[in-house]
């Protein structure tokens, strides 16, 4: 098949038209949506450009300049299964009831070629804006993509904050302090804690909350086991065991979220210990398996749907926005809850 044959059949996409025209993707769909704040030079080489290659918008982008329905993209690497699908429920009701399409690429892989691969994915799908929960929100392969393609983003849980970044996230630092608090109510003072894979910021904060616990009750923390943990079950298998391999064993243990805290439910069971009467055990998140395991799961609740929903709704504001109305930050920071369950009880005597 000719390369003519194959531009007729609409495989050239915005990006290579703004690659021909030397351009980003949405200054072309600016042009080609007949935006005014485009300079007459640029609009000049994104129409030859588009003759040239033979260019043809898709439906969707038709749809769009014709007021229609706005492409979201949602790209997402997130190693627990429990909060990716509480995110993708919100993100999914949200996009509904907008009245906008969502378009799931997943990224296969944490080094660069990998991210740049599913954002190029998402490029030529022609959507309008992205949402990256963590870990890409992190990511700066990633942000610096969408920035070079003039693609808005919002982010779940980002740490460093830019100029006209849009973020949702909870208050990740007090959400462990206070588990800690909670647990040191409960009479225990000596408490293990698994950190979160160590590319999220999230993790940092959580680990920070739980040293700062321990410091306020006036427990030394270089006393405390930590382990490295990467949000995964078999991550937190392995941390637990490290943990439970010692001649002292703590009396409970902080995991940094609901699919490692299982995991050491697990690795307490084998072990002959009886969770809480031996060892109390906690998660974060209240993702599905908090209740699907026994005992279920003293826990932080973070609204995860919620936090999917507010991201977008950011992000559909800040697509239909004028020109020179992006560059202001935004950022809210929802509630979260300490759910109290079976998993912790009182030190044991």
């Amino acid at each position: 098949m000719s390369r003519s044959t194959r531009r007729t059949l609409g495989s050239v996409t915005v990006q290579d038209v703004a690659r021909a025209a030397g351009v980003s993707a949405m200054t072309v769909s600016r042009v080609m949506n007949g935006g005014t704040n485009v300079r007459e030079d640029t609009r000049k080489a994104v129409l030859a450009a588009v003759e040239k290659l033979n260019y043809r918008p898709n439906a969707a982008a038709r749809s769009l300049a014709a007021g229609g329905a706005a492409q979201i993209g949602l790209l997402y690497a997130n190693p627990s299964a429990g909060y990716l699908s509480q995110f993708l429920i919100g993100a999914l009701e949200t996009a509904r009831r907008a009245g906008s399409h969502l378009v799931l690429e997943s990224c296969e892989g944490e080094g660069e070629a990998a991210q740049a691969e599913a954002i190029r994915q998402l490029i030529d799908a022609e959507v309008r804006g992205v949402v990256l929960p963590p870990p890409l929100s992190e990511s700066q392969t990633v942000r610096a993509a969408l920035a070079e393609a003039d693609i808005p983003w919002a982010a779940i849980a980002m740490g460093s904050r830019e100029a006209g970044t849009l973020n949702v996230r909870i208050d990740d630092f007090e959400a462990a302090r206070a588990m800690t608090r909670h647990l040191i109510e409960l009479g225990h003072r000596d408490i293990a804690f698994i950190i979160g894979h160590h590319n999220q910021v999230a993790s940092a904060e959580r680990r920070r909350g739980f040293v700062a616990a321990l410091e306020e009750a006036g427990i030394d923390p270089a006393h405390a086991a930590i382990e490295q943990g990467l949000f995964t079950y078999r991550s937190g298998l392995d941390a637990a065991e490290k943990i439970l391999a010692g001649p002292n064993l703590p009396t409970a243990i902080f995991a940094s979220n609901d699919d490692m805290a299982a995991a050491a439910v697990g690795v307490a069971h084998r072990r002959g210990l009886q969770v809480p009467g031996d060892i109390s055990i906690v998660g974060f998140d209240d993702t599905a398996i908090a209740t699907s395991i026994w005992p279920a799961l003293t826990t932080i609740r973070q609204p995860i749907a919620d936090m999917a929903e507010a991201a977008i709704t950011m992000l559909l504001r800040r697509v239909r926005e004028r020109p020179g109305q992006q560059d202001a930050s935004e950022e809210e920071v929802l509630p979260y809850e300490l759910i109290v369950r079976e998993s912790a009880g009182p030190r044991r005597r």
